[in-house]
């Protein structure tokens, strides 16, 4: 199993930045990508960063940027200019591979997700 543990949610104005922060522990071999997504209330899920071990990356949102400190198993998501339609709650992902994470149809790890609020 995997653990996936997000932390650096919280509250900020809009126009404003955040960091979140994700560990990886545990069985993490087979680990080839990691990845951020949100969640709006009564939508599905979206993929906004994904990152492999190779440091290719994927991207949805141009105002974000993803890097993965791979000595500290853990993956970054630098969020700039955040608007209020931003608020949702946001998942660590990890996965065997890019693919993996962008076709979001399983095998894939969750964190227990971290709430980011922007407020106007």
């Amino acid at each position: 199993q995997v653990q996936l543990v997000e932390s650096g949610g919280g509250f900020v104005q809009a126009g404003g930045s955040l960091r979140l922060s994700c560990a990886a522990s545990g069985n993490i071999v087979g680990i080839s990508a990691m990845g951020w997504f949100r969640h709006f209330p009564g939508k599905q899920r979206e993929l906004l960063a994904a990152i492999n071990d190779d440091g290719r990356t994927h991207y949805t949102d141009s105002r974000f940027t993803i890097s993965w400190d791979n000595a500290k198993n853990t993956v970054y998501l630098q969020m700039n200019s955040l608007k209020p339609e931003d608020t949702a709650i946001y998942y660590c992902a990890a996965g065997g591979s890019l693919f993996i994470l962008t076709a979001d149809l399983g095998g894939i790890y969750w964190g227990q997700g971290t709430q980011v609020t922007v407020s106007s």
